[in-house]
């Protein structure tokens, strides 16, 4: 037998091997991250936390098709929430699960109150809307110092505890931002699968073929924004919670941008893709810290290089986590 033929027959069972072997060292990652030194465990937080918005964004962008450059408005949103109600700026100190309610309502609204005027806008238009609004926003907070603190954003802020479990340490973030990255996973990919997901797809396709089947149009656009603006909010609380202090440099367009490029560079669509693509443009520019003048432009090419080869982002539509447990228990 040929080394071709060898090569060629060994390919199957090597595919089949990657899940196990992917699921293995995420496994490995998730036990062995809370006791590695706290800079590398603040590190996993910030990529948890941008894998949570990713997933909050690509319900917009991947499900429903809708460009949205303003997200970090909802981030920002939460963020402030928890700034002002869990802080001496407003001397409430109200419980982390309560504050964590009041914004994913304040968010859900806030995403509601967005989606109404931009109904009818489509591709470019929609963007340019959306980006206004995160602006807005921003600058709204960066200009209000007798409530947000103003450019010097709002500190001592409290520490985040459940049950009387106090959350404050890089370690005891990190479990609760795996908890919170595995819920919101699960809930938006049964929602993905759901009547509604399959609303989305349509709207997506072709939104006026959609509406000529009998799909609610409005209600399916604005459901997208309400739970986007939703998993946003409570990623920005977790974020504040975890910095305990905000300000609006946090809350830039180019975080807007970032996680966009995530979503693009990972996978549209796939929330395999989001954690992908997060991993890259996170966890790398950490790596390549020794090579402070290169790394943007190595980064630069890097996204460049993978657009080019890959197209349709590192993880196609078509294959997500179903496809991937399926592709585990070897079905």
């Amino acid at each position: 037998m040929s080394a071709v033929e060898t090569t060629v027959k060994a390919a199957p069972r090597v595919a089949r091997l990657l899940p196990f072997l992917f699921f293995a060292l995420a496994i490995a990652l998730l036990l062995t991250t809370p006791f590695l030194p706290n800079y590398y465990v603040r590190v996993v937080n910030g990529l948890l936390i941008y894998i949570l918005l990713g997933i909050g964004l690509n319900i917009v962008i991947g499900y429903a098709g809708l460009l949205d450059l303003g997200f970090v408005a909802f981030y920002a949103v939460g963020a402030y929430t928890y700034g002002l109600l869990a802080s001496p700026q407003l001397d409430l100190h109200l419980p982390f699960l309560l504050i964590v309610v009041i914004a994913a309502l304040l968010g859900m609204l806030t995403g509601i109150l967005l989606g109404m005027p931009v109904l009818k806008l489509r591709g470019d238009y929609l963007a340019i809307v959306t980006l206004g609004f995160g602006e807005i926003i921003r600058i709204v907070i960066n200009n209000l110092d007798w409530l947000t603190g103003g450019p010097q954003g709002i500190a001592r802020l409290d520490k985040a505890s459940i049950a009387g479990l106090e959350i404050a340490r890089p370690g005891e973030i990190y479990w609760l931002l795996v908890v919170t990255v595995i819920l919101t996973a699960v809930v938006v990919w049964r929602m993905e699968h759901s009547i509604l997901g399959k609303a989305w797809a349509a709207i997506r396709e072709d939104q006026d073929a959609a509406r000529g089947i009998g799909i609610n149009t409005t209600n399916a656009k604005l459901a997208a924004f309400a739970t986007s603006a939703t998993i946003g909010s409570i990623a920005g609380v977790i974020f504040a919670a975890s910095q305990r202090f905000v300000s609006p440099e946090s809350f830039t367009l180019q975080e807007s941008v970032l996680i966009v490029l995530m979503i693009v560079i990972g996978g549209i669509g796939n929330i395999l893709g989001i954690v992908a693509g997060a991993a890259i443009l996170i966890l790398l520019p950490e790596v390549l810290r020794e090579f402070a003048e290169w790394r943007i432009l190595f980064l630069g090419l890097l996204m460049i290089a993978l657009i080019i080869i890959r197209p349709g982002g590192l993880v196609p539509r078509t294959f997500g986590p179903g496809q991937f447990f399926r592709r585990l228990i070897g079905k």
